[in-house]
């Protein structure tokens, strides 16, 4: 094997991103797509951390704003909001999962002797969620493991509310079943005022 191509096998490709002005990645090859943030349908019963779901070409994908789910502030929704769907390994299956993101920075490939080990303090979320922590300039970026960040738990109640998303529309007509997957809330951007939540 060549030094070339050595390093070429060393090194991953990551999708950076911001989520509460903070600097995350993920694995590119977990990332399946990049949407505008658009139409989401609230699903009741579910943690405040899941957004909702959307209609992905049929498939009922469920949007999570684990910017909430790890603790940080909560950010309004602006123009360069986005969608990143990923797939991940939710309760042992391949599972689509929608991550909003303040905003998408770049793709960027990283070394594997460039990945540290995330210390047990000084970072605000749990390092159960985190690959490690590769330098970027001046700061640090921290790379997500999207397969370790729901619980058992959290995933079956997931697995429960697409269900029944998916059952709701499948109950309903055509047309009642496409505009009920295509309603959105009513989600301000930056500069108006958000709706309080009860």
């Amino acid at each position: 094997m060549t030094t070339a191509t050595k390093e070429a096998v060393e090194q991953e490709q990551y999708l950076t991103f911001l989520l509460a002005g903070e600097e995350y990645a993920i694995g590119i090859l977990k990332v399946k797509e990049i949407i505008e943030y658009d139409t989401v349908t609230t699903v009741p019963k579910t943690p405040r951390w899941v957004r909702g779901v959307i209609n992905l070409r049929g498939t009922v994908v469920p949007v999570l704003e684990l910017g909430l789910k790890f603790g940080l502030e909560e950010r309004p929704v602006t123009k360069t909001t986005c969608i990143v769907i990923v797939e991940g390994q939710v309760g042992g299956q391949s599972s689509l999962m929608g991550v909003l993101a303040d905003a998408v920075s770049q793709v960027m490939e990283i070394a594997a002797e460039d990945i540290r080990e995330v210390p047990a303090f000084g970072t605000r979320i749990k390092v159960d969620y985190l690959q490690g922590m590769a330098q970027l300039g001046k700061k640090f970026v921290l790379l997500l493991d999207i397969d370790k960040v729901l619980s058992a738990d959290e995933a079956q109640d997931l697995s429960v509310a697409t269900t029944y998303v998916e059952e709701e529309s499948n109950a309903a007509s055509p047309d009642s079943a496409a505009l009920n997957l295509e309603k959105a809330n009513s989600v301000p951007e930056a500069g108006d005022s958000a709706p309080e939540e009860g």
